[in-house]
């Protein structure tokens, strides 16, 4: 089979991605092979790829948004699932019978403990996958399993009360499609982008501004670009109780905070840890009921590189999605 692997980590301008050729992998006790359709390509992808996310093994293959179909035992197609970042966890520590297992210390990511998405087939647990509809497009699914499962996650960690007004900065795939949440949800939602095109989408998609400034004080806030400089103003830009929530994996250094004005009167400042399945199933509901709109762009499998390189260079409008079947 086809697959791109991590070679050597660096700028995307140094080509860390290289094609490779390999066996169908075998699944596991407990695990099943995927034919993958679609797999969408995110920052976290971008990041394994330059080195801020490590590799956990050479030649590593990305990819963790996949829409794709069970192999059977005869070698037909079973069940149309998805294949998340979560691959898997201990099921037995404090965090996981909390029902916290994003939090699980031997917790595995799929693309990063094991090879993702970004190849013609990929093993997965059976029980971490997700059935998907019949008859939608794998590019609109995709971006839902992970831009759209971690976002609603740091929906619910920033505490936006019910009819509250939401700020939202950046506005990539994740954040345009927990925006489209927050607003099913009944928040106001003011986005803080800087590109004109992003701005036009996130007022199409129902935001009620966008611009460098959100025009009122904000009930919570939450962090897509991985800019550790937005820190302070949007944490200055919280009504008293408010609480900013950081979506990213990967985030540059953050400035000094000043006591008084960006955390005094119970503002709150709060990191995302990847999700639990339970936020998997609960968003994926939401998406039944409230269909997104998803803005995407698609990518031929051999130019997941340069899906890498748009996203890395603040080209791509939404989600990119890399089609593999």
């Amino acid at each position: 089979m086809r697959a791109w692997a991590v070679d050597r980590p660096g700028p995307m301008a140094s080509r860390p991605l290289v094609m490779v050729e390999r066996a169908v992998p075998e699944p596991g006790p407990g695990e099943v092979l995927v034919r993958v359709e679609a797999c969408g390509a995110c920052r976290t992808d971008l990041h394994l790829a330059e080195g801020d996310l490590p590799p956990r093994a050479p030649l590593t293959t990305p990819g963790h948004q996949v829409v794709g179909r069970v192999v059977l035992p005869d070698g037909g197609d079973g069940e149309r699932v998805g294949v998340a970042w979560l691959r898997s966890t201990c099921g037995r520590c404090r965090y996981c019978v909390r029902g916290m297992e994003n939090l699980c210390p031997r917790s595995t990511y799929t693309g990063w403990d094991a090879n993702g998405g970004f190849a013609d087939y990929l093993t997965a647990r059976h029980d971490y996958v997700y059935p998907l509809p019949e008859g939608v497009p794998a590019e609109r699914l995709a971006p839902l399993l992970c831009a759209g499962i971690v976002g609603y996650r740091a929906l619910l960690r920033c505490d936006l009360p019910e009819g509250g007004r939401l700020g939202v900065y950046g506005f990539g795939a994740s954040a345009h499609l927990t925006a489209q949440a927050a607003i099913a949800m009944g928040a106001t939602v003011h986005v803080v982008t800087r590109a004109a095109r992003h701005r036009e989408l996130a007022l199409e998609l129902g935001a009620a501004s966008a611009g460098d400034l959100p025009p009122e004080p904000l009930d919570a806030a939450i962090l897509f670009a991985p800019v550790g400089d937005l820190v302070p103003p949007a944490l200055g830009a919280l009504d008293r109780g408010g609480t900013l929530a950081v979506a990213g994996i990967h985030l540059s250094d953050i400035p000094s905070l000043n006591y008084d004005r960006h955390l005094f009167q119970e503002r709150t400042l709060r990191s995302v840890t990847a999700n639990t399945r339970a936020d998997g199933r609960a968003y994926l509901e939401l998406t039944r009921e409230h269909p997104p709109r998803v803005s995407s762009v698609a990518y031929a499998f051999e130019d997941a590189g340069r899906a890498l390189a748009d996203i890395e260079s603040d080209q791509v409008k939404g989600a990119a999605v890399i089609l593999v079947g």
